[in-house]
């Protein structure tokens, strides 16, 4: 049941995948969790899955009309904000098909078309930074309020120089370079923000099975939502915090 006492919190991309088991768990915490999914269909379906404490919400990230709109809802129906998490995010562009290895062949940097480059950017790093933007008045209004950026290991430039990674070659100019911009931004936002009640963290949910990577992964959804959903919860205070799976601190 819904209560002044519920937290709020905004997930983009909740209706599949890790948004979607963050957003599961959220609930499950008596959260009052909005659901923003593209695809208003997409986001209807999920909320029927989670219970009356998930609220559909209309969000593309690359939009601005859907920020502005999705953040003015918010600010009407509760004024504030407590948890944002930016999980929105997609690793190609959407136009060749094939596995993940033939994929991640085509988007390194040598070969790498711009224009691609250019539409994963613009969900990763542009959108997840607009997004923010426009829910930083709302934070500020919260008690406690945190941002979660949903990053991946991928983005670590310390560990894409380390030759013991095995991982490393992997490591992108598409999808990977996006979560090193994530990353980033994330500490540029925890710089400015200290000395503020909002913390922000990112977190990588490993190598889970996702659309993202053609479901090649080799952790399930679940166990790679686990510290997502972990960091998600967590009231600590910790800001400017990069970890993983079983809560192995990154290096940016």
């Amino acid at each position: 049941m819904q209560s002044e006492k519920n937290k709020i919190a905004l997930i983009t991309g909740a209706n599949t995948g890790v948004g979607f088991q963050i957003a599961k768990a959220l609930v499950e915490h008596n959260y009052i969790v909005y659901v923003g999914a593209r695809n208003p269909a997409k986001g209807r379906e999920a909320v029927s899955k989670l219970g009356e404490n998930a609220k559909p919400l209309v969000l593309d990230v690359t939009k601005v009309e859907t920020i502005q709109a999705a953040a003015a809802e918010l600010e009407k129906e509760h004024g504030h904000l407590d948890l944002l998490v930016n999980n929105a995010g997609i690793s190609n562009a959407g136009s060749r098909k094939g596995t993940m290895e033939e994929m991640l062949a085509a988007q390194m940097p040598s070969v790498a078309s711009i224009s691609e480059i250019k539409k994963v950017w613009n969900t990763n790093v542009f959108g997840a930074l607009a997004v923010t933007q426009a829910f930083l008045p709302l934070l500020h209004k919260a008690s406690a309020p945190r941002i979660v950026n949903v990053s991946s290991g991928l983005g670590s430039l310390t560990l894409n120089q380390d030759h013991s990674n095995p991982y490393r070659k992997a490591f992108d100019a598409v999808y990977g370079a996006s979560k090193a911009a994530m990353n980033a931004i994330t500490v540029s936002l925890a710089n400015e923000l200290e000395g503020t009640k909002i913390k922000i963290n990112a977190v990588s949910p490993g190598f889970a099975a996702t659309a993202l990577n053609n479901f090649q992964g080799t952790d399930t959804v679940e166990e790679g939502s686990k510290e997502p959903i972990r960091v998600a919860l967590d009231e600590s205070g910790i800001t400017g915090q990069f970890t993983g799976p079983n809560q192995e601190v990154y290096p940016w």
